[in-house]
């Protein structure tokens, strides 16, 4: 009894930091507030859908050249620059701009890499060249995928995976990744986004935005040094 109820005094405290001091943080990582309040792309695309988590970090190069990394996404293209051992079937994620991944058009299908290979995961459900792209996935309870032009059913997972990209003065960009979600039951909609959702995405997009800001601005300071 004394170790059960030490457990469970561990587990309260440990719940009492995370939604009073963690999850407020992680829930807008490197954001503004006014990226974390304003208006985000996309909303129309999850019925019923719920905003979500707002990731943010400034990269030392123009929209145009932040852009051709996140068309190349994808488990049978660049990768998805976080840890590649978890998300990428230990394949290493891209370095550079490969321009035989630059044709993405919405409606194509965006691959993960499982233990049985890439399969599909993501619909492409938005893309404005040099602006915003959004990836949006919709499976039932079992993990199958779903219509999203037909009817939703009365249980389903649903996400838009979105990345804006805002011309900020002096060639730079703001890359802020955000989206939305949409889960039913609704009962569960609420556990899962409040206690599953944040800690399972935050260490693969966190380590995303570190890696997209250091391999673009290294290939931006070599460009500058090229010119004469």
């Amino acid at each position: 009894m004394g170790i059960a109820r030490k457990s469970l005094g561990a587990a309260a405290i440990g719940a009492g930091v995370y939604a009073r001091w963690l999850r407020p943080r992680l829930w807008r990582w490197g954001a503004t507030d006014a990226e974390v309040a304003g208006a985000f792309p996309g909303a129309g695309l999850v019925p019923g859908g719920v905003r979500a988590a707002t990731m943010a970090v400034t990269i030392e190069a123009p929209p145009e050249q932040v852009w051709p990394w996140l068309v190349q996404m994808g488990g049978d293209r660049a990768g998805w620059y976080s840890w590649d051992r978890l998300d990428n079937g230990g394949r290493p994620s891209a370095t550079q701009v490969h321009p035989e991944w630059q044709d993405l058009a919405v409606g194509d299908q965006v691959k993960y890499w499982s233990r049985k290979g890439p399969v599909y995961a993501w619909r492409v459900a938005a893309l404005e060249p040099n602006r915003f792209l959004a990836l949006q996935a919709l499976v039932d309870l079992r993990g199958r995928r779903l219509d999203p032009e037909r009817p939703r059913p009365s249980a389903y997972l649903e996400g838009l995976w979105a990345f804006l990209l805002k011309e900020q003065p002096v060639g730079r960009t703001r890359l802020v990744i955000s989206g939305y979600q949409a889960v039913r039951p609704r009962w569960l909609e609420r556990f899962a986004n409040y206690w599953i959702y944040l800690p399972l995405t935050w260490p693969m997009q966190a380590r995303m935005l570190v890696v997209l800001k250091r391999n673009i601005e290294r290939v931006a300071e070599r460009r500058e040094a090229q010119v004469p």
